[in-house]
């Protein structure tokens, strides 16, 4: 098994590598399709990191990591588990995709909305719209008694 590469974004600057020897594959007999041969393959992948004591992450990705996949982590181990495809080699490249993904989200930083405000022009035109809406249900109205 080679080394888990995760490309440059946010987050990441310079990219990832998670060495082979802190990842740890285990197989067993996946469900679905497969036919007559689907008791007989391991062909379920799970693909495991430990965040806590990865030595790929620093400390503020490891923080940052460990905050958001809280929900998803037993621990400190990240577990992805591939069983959509009949073969062992394309399940284990699913799991290394899907840990590939959910690293790049987990890493990259909350972006800060800052409120803005509408423009003078934007105001006008709304208010206009309603003083228009207005007229039309006011022209819709009984007439009044002169």
């Amino acid at each position: 098994m080679d080394d888990l590469y995760v490309p440059p974004g946010p987050g990441v600057p310079g990219g990832l590598r998670i060495p082979a020897s802190e990842l740890l594959e285990q197989f067993s007999r996946a469900s679905g399709p497969g036919g007559q041969s689907v008791n007989t393959a391991d062909s379920r992948v799970q693909l495991s990191l430990d965040l806590g004591s990865t030595t790929a992450l620093s400390d503020v990705q490891r923080e940052r990591a460990l905050d958001r996949l809280s929900e998803r982590i037993s621990g400190t181990v990240l577990t992805i588990s591939a069983s959509e495809h009949r073969s062992q080699r394309l399940n284990r490249t699913a799991a290394r995709q899907r840990l590939v993904a959910v690293l790049r989200d987990a890493l990259a930083p909350t972006i800060v909305r800052r409120p803005s405000r509408p423009t003078r022009g934007s105001q006008r035109r709304r208010l206009a719209g309603k003083r228009l809406r207005s007229e039309t249900k006011r022209n819709r109205r009984r007439p009044e008694p002169e």
